[in-house]
Order: C-alpha cells, then sequence, then structure tokens
C-alpha cells in the first residue's frame, strides 16, 4: 500500500531548498559579480524578481500545465490555483492519477509541487545572463509569465509526466538536460539575437565588476546542485545517493578541463574560467545524474569543460552574438552534451531498466534534443515579439550608457 515516508520527505524538501538557494542568492550573486558596476543591482533584481513572479504563475496555471494528466502534448486545467490540494494534502501523491501511466510517490503534492516551481523559477533566471545590460524590466516580467506557460510547462509535461509524449518515446533526463539546460540555453541565444549586443561590446571595456561575487555565486550554485540533481529521485533512496556522487564528480572534472585548457591556450588560468568550468560540468550532468555511473559522469565533465571553453570564447565572438554571460555557450551546450551521453552511457539497473545506455536511447535522446531546440527557439522568438509590441523589449541607448541600476530602479552602488 502507497505510504507517506517522512525520509523521502524530508530529502525531498531539503532538495527545493537547495534549488531556491541556487537562483536566490547563487545565481544572483553569480551573475552581478559578472556585469558592471552600473548594472548590479538590476542584474540581482531579474533573479530575486523571477523567484516571485515565477512562484505566483506556477501556481496559478503552470503546474496544472505541466503536470495535469491532460494529453501528451499538454496537461490541463485540474489544478489551476492548485484546485484539489486540500483534498489530498496528508496522502502519498501520485503524478498523472487516473491515467494509465499513474506513478506512485511516497511524498505528499505539496512537497512535489514545490520542489518543480524551483525548476520552474531557475530556468528562466538562467536565461537572463544572455540579456544582461539591456533589457527592459517590464520586458523582462511580460516575456517571462508568458514563456512559462507556453514554453517550460509544454516541455515539462512532454519530458516528465507520465503522459508526456517525450516519456512515453522512454527520453532519460534526470533533472532537466532538455526542460531547464537546452531549453534556457536556446531562449538565451533567441533573446541575445532579438535584443542585439550591448553598446561598445568588442570595443569598451566589458570586464566583470567584482569576481568576487561571481564565485560566491558559483559556489551556492555548486552546493545548490547536488539538490538540484538528486531530488528526482523523489526520495532519501540509493539512486538519489549516485547522483550526489555524479554531480561532484562531473562539476570536477569541467572545472579541470576547463582551467587546463584556458592555461594551455591563454597562459594563464583565470578565476572567471575555472567557475564557468564548475557550472559547465554541473550543466552537463543534469540529465545523466541518476543515469549513469561516476567513471561517466567524470568523462561527462571533462568534455563539457574543454567545449564550453570554446563555446563561450571562440563560437560566440566568431558568429558575431552578444550571449552577455553565457547562457547559451554554457547552459545550453552543456546540455546538449549531456543529454546526448545520456543515451549512450545509462546504466540500466540505476533505472530498473526502464534506460539502458546504447543506439535506440542515443536516437531518442537525440529526438529530445532536436525538438527542445526547435520549439524553445520558435516560441520564444515568438513571445519576444509580442513583448516588443506591447511594452518594448530594450532600454534605450541613454539608459543603457547610464546603467540599469538608476534608470530602471533609482538605485546605485556607490
Amino acid at each position: 500500500m502507497q505510504q507517506l515516508v517522512p525520509g523521502d520527505t524530508a530529502w525531498v524538501m531539503m532538495c527545493t531548498v537547495l534549488v531556491l538557494l541556487m537562483t536566490v542568492p547563487g545565481l544572483a550573486l553569480f551573475y552581478a559579480g559578472m556585469v558592471r558596476k552600473k548594472n548590479v543591482l538590476a542584474t540581482m533584481m531579474q533573479s530575486f524578481m523571477l523567484c516571485a513572479v515565477m512562484s505566483v504563475v506556477w501556481m496559478v496555471a503552470g503546474y496544472s500545465l505541466a503536470f495535469g494528466p491532460g494529453d501528451a502534448f499538454i496537461g490541463d486545467f485540474s489544478r489551476v490555483l492548485l484546485s484539489g490540494l486540500a483534498a489530498g494534502w496528508d496522502k502519498p501523491f501520485t503524478i498523472a492519477a487516473g491515467t494509465a501511466f499513474a506513478q506512485p510517490t511516497t511524498i505528499p503534492e505539496s512537497v512535489f509541487l514545490m520542489f518543480q516551481m524551483s525548476f520552474a523559477i531557475i530556468t528562466p533566471a538562467v536565461v537572463t545572463g544572455a540579456c544582461a545590460d539591456r533589457m527592459k524590466f517590464s520586458a523582462l516580467l511580460v516575456f517571462f509569465s508568458l514563456w512559462a506557460l507556453l514554453v517550460y510547462a509544454p516541455l515539462a509535461h512532454w519530458v516528465w509526466s507520465p503522459t508526456g509524449w517525450l516519456a512515453q518515446r522512454g527520453i532519460a533526463d534526470f533533472a532537466g538536460g532538455t526542460v531547464v539546460e537546452i531549453n534556457c540555453g536556446v531562449t538565451g541565444l533567441v533573446c541575445a539575437l532579438m535584443l542585439g549586443k550591448r553598446l561598445g561590446y568588442g570595443q569598451e571595456n566589458m570586464a566583470p565588476w567584482n569576481l568576487s561575487y561571481a564565485v560566491i555565486g558559483a559556489s551556492l550554485l555548486w552546493v545548490g546542485w547536488m539538490g538540484f540533481n538528486s531530488g528526482g529521485a523523489m526520495g532519501a533512496t540509493p539512486r538519489a545517493g549516485m547522483a550526489v556522487l555524479n554531480t561532484q564528480m562531473a562539476a570536477a572534472g569541467a572545472t579541470v578541463a576547463w582551467t587546463f585548457v584556458e592555461w594551455l591556450v591563454r597562459g594563464k588560468p583565470s578565476v572567471l574560467g575555472a567557475i564557468s568550468g564548475a557550472v559547465a560540468g554541473l550543466v552537463a550532468v543534469t540529465p545523466a545524474a541518476g543515469f549513469v555511473l561516476p567513471g561517466p559522469a567524470l568523462l561527462i565533465g571533462l568534455v563539457a569543460g574543454a567545449v564550453c571553453f570554446w563555446t563561450a570564447t571562440e563560437l560566440k565572438h566568431k558568429f558575431s552574438y552578444d550571449d552577455s554571460l553565457d547562457a547559451f555557450g554554457v547552459h545550453g551546450v552543456a546540455g546538449i552534451i549531456g543529454t546526448l551521453a545520456t543515451g549512450w552511457f545509462a546504466f540500466g539497473p540505476l533505472s530498473g531498466g526502464t534506460a539502458v545506455g546504447g543506439v535506440h536511447l542515443l536516437a531518442v535522446q537525440a529526438l529530445g534534443v532536436a525538438v527542445t531546440i526547435l520549439y524553445c527557439a520558435a516560441v520564444s522568438w515568438a513571445l519576444l515579439k509580442v513583448t516588443d509590441l506591447l511594452v518594448g523589449l530594450r532600454v534605450t541607448k541613454e539608459e543603457e550608457r547610464e546603467g540599469l541600476d538608476i534608470v530602471l530602479h533609482g538605485e546605485q552602488i556607490f
């Protein structure tokens, strides 16, 4: 008989807190430390405000569209405003209850939906790194409110709801290689292209204002990612333990790889490079965390660190796009690497035989990567167009020169 397990409930609650920690203060500090001084407060405000706004959007309709039984492509409105939660608040939750694909858990629905909410919060916050220094605050709120419902929620349903069409095809995405990482990376690239380059990009000094902030933020991300990548086990299980170990090994491998490649190419290992490498490894192992063994996890990290060094330092200059804080160069690219690698390295016993590495799973993973890129790019582009018509996307040149802190929020750091 399905029962609540206090240890599982406590574990997922702790993981939820860790993922929230990744956004505020983790990502807020990480991004704020990498922009110029005149935009620090505005950058922090983006992460802080999205934490609040996405929580409301998730409660109103996002959760229902993502995890309501619905059909293969979208949930339904059965959980709008968390309808029905009161009836079973103290009982174990079954995902997609009443369908042929029901998945019982040992935790209450309040904990499940809150854990998933933390992912819906951090994903758009990561995207803001691609449009740093130039996007209107009003545009940010309008765009991401629509995006959460029309991009994030459908993707979450496809991959993580048992009734979703990619889930039915057996996609292996433990913690969000497609839903979170590729999604936010590609959305970030579309934002960067539509907003255009920052004034003075490639000509003026745009060095980070305070790398110590960025290091603190990256450190919080590293620790928080343990919950990000293990909470998907839905309990304090051996699989959750393996996910924690894999997360550590991939992060370590990517940090080492980025640092030594940069040292070889540029003559000095930078602090910014080391923390960027760590994030690349954490991103890459996200889909794989609960599916692979530590050896492949380390390899995934090493590859992601080396490749993302190139995409973040060379690729964007070659194609002349201004992905300000490398949302695509790190999150998008590492997410693709990790999702595909999961298809080859998945160790069957970890998933009870539902995800076994090989040609078939690799093909499913490739399909997931392709449709995620196409869908989020197309819909994000359309939503940015709508947002531009409603409130405009970018601040004026004069406002950008003065800085978003004082222009948008009437405050500044002295």
